[in-house]
């Protein structure tokens, strides 16, 4: 049979789809990119917020029209929504065959080949030893070192659906690290829920630090990124491994989410306003030149006039590099879902765009400062209708931050890293000249 996946949501799920397309072809089944001719298709579902949602459900009916106009004989959801809602979506949507919780992928061959309609979703997560098929760019992949999560926070639905945090072993992780740079990975990005909570479980003390260290001595890798670190759990020896090691990029992720310590505490978040500044200040001052990406919300229930000008000022003290403002997503089944003080969708929406200029101006003094700088890029493409290369530099991750463009007198294979001579930038986006010695 001929199999096809639709990878919806965040990187950790995208392994999750990397891991099953490679156990799929392993069990014999002839695994293909196009939708419209496959057997089966499966869609691996997100459902973090209400977006996420809607993009999931549209997703599956889109696949479902298949079944007559093409040559679909088994539609199967999976991931987070199919944990989330199970039996509803086998007795609202049914189109659909199968549903399979994050637990049971390993069940995917026998439900596969079933003639019934089925429901799976028990949430012993089990990683697939498996030889992954990786569907980003072959010079850039994820290592995903861990899943569920035992933060709580109260807007998030992540541990009801994914369960309690689950660390991998260290060998586990640099043998499949030794895999991936084998196979030309040249950045690798290391993520999990909360990467700064890795090895508790397993170790009784973090040890992302260490993990770091082993996965530095690889040959191969070029870069090695940082996602998802929470403020509250950045060590002193953390930034120390990033501080003294070349192959870790001077770049790293921290979901702050709001800097008024009255909501962070209704969020359920372990971080202060004053811890957050002052792990923003070590970070610059033992690392410097690093770029900090992070993501607020805006519009959580009860937050005021004033709690939302202390994040204007926040953005404009700080300073971040890379920032993602979102609208609070009401969500049932989580705490924050039946606290007072819900807030107006058109609100949020004005909240979360004023954030955004604010962040404008913050950016537009960040980039103007790069041109004249040469920075080192990772070729990713060529661009035909503007006749330019473009790529990522140390500071930017893939699919969410900006990009470089850039001249060449000659064409750059992707996957190369080349020098690049900044002279102009819009936005998160520079743009400059090979540098040719």
């Amino acid at each position: 049979m001929k199999i096809a996946i639709a990878s919806l949501g965040c990187a950790k799920n995208l392994v999750d789809t990397e891991n099953i397309l490679g156990m799929l072809k392993e069990d014999g089944f002839d695994i293909i990119a196009d939708e419209s001719e496959a057997d089966v298709v499966i869609v691996n579902t997100c459902c973090f917020i209400n977006d996420a949602k809607t993009e999931s459900i549209e997703t599956i009916l889109d696949v479902a029209q298949w079944k007559q106009d093409g040559n679909l004989k088994k539609l199967i959801v999976i991931g987070c929504m199919a944990q989330r809602y199970k039996e509803q979506i086998l007795i609202e949507m049914p189109e659909v065959d199968a549903v399979v919780g994050v637990g049971e992928y390993d069940k995917l061959k026998d439900v596969i080949n079933s003639t019934d309609s089925v429901v799976l979703c028990d949430r012993s997560y089990s990683h697939l030893n498996t030889n992954r098929m990786l569907q980003t760019p072959p010079y850039t992949a994820y290592l995903k070192i861990a899943d569920g999560c035992d933060n709580h926070c109260t807007y998030c639905v992540i541990p009801s659906i994914r369960g309690r945090f689950k660390s991998r072993p260290i060998d586990e992780l640099v043998n499949e690290a030794k895999d991936l740079a084998k196979e030309g990975v040249k950045e690798l990005i290391v993520i999990a829920q909360d990467t700064t909570c890795y090895g508790i479980d397993l170790y009784g003390e973090c040890k992302l630090a260490e993990l770091l260290e082993e996965l530095c001595k690889i040959d191969g890798f070029i870069w090695i990124r940082l996602h998802y670190c929470y403020p509250e759990r950045i060590t002193d020896e953390l930034i120390d491994m990033m501080a003294n090691n070349d192959k870790i990029c001077k770049y790293i992720d921290i979901p702050i989410q709001h800097c008024n310590n009255q909501i962070l505490k209704k969020m359920g978040r372990k971080s202060t306003k004053e811890g957050i500044i002052n792990v923003i200040e070590k970070l610059r001052l033992k690392i410097p030149g690093i770029t900090i990406r992070t993501t607020l919300i805006t519009g959580f229930p009860g937050e005021t006039d004033e709690q939302y000008g202390e994040m204007l000022d926040f953005i404009k003290q700080c300073k971040f590099e890379r920032l993602g403002v979102f609208a609070y997503s009401c969500e049932e089944g989580t705490p924050a879902s039946n606290m007072d003080g819900q807030i107006d969708e058109e609100v949020k929406l004005k909240r979360q765009e004023m954030l955004m200029f604010a962040q404008d101006d913050v950016i537009n003094e960040i980039s103007s400062s790069k041109i004249g700088t040469t920075v080192k890029v990772l070729v990713e493409g060529y661009d035909t209708i503007i006749k330019q290369h473009y790529g990522r530099t140390e500071a930017d991750s893939t699919d969410i931050d900006g990009k470089v463009f850039f001249t060449s007198k000659e064409r750059i294979p992707e996957g190369v890293f080349v020098d690049v001579v900044i002279d102009n930038y819009i936005d998160y986006d520079l743009f400059g000249n090979r540098k040719v010695d």
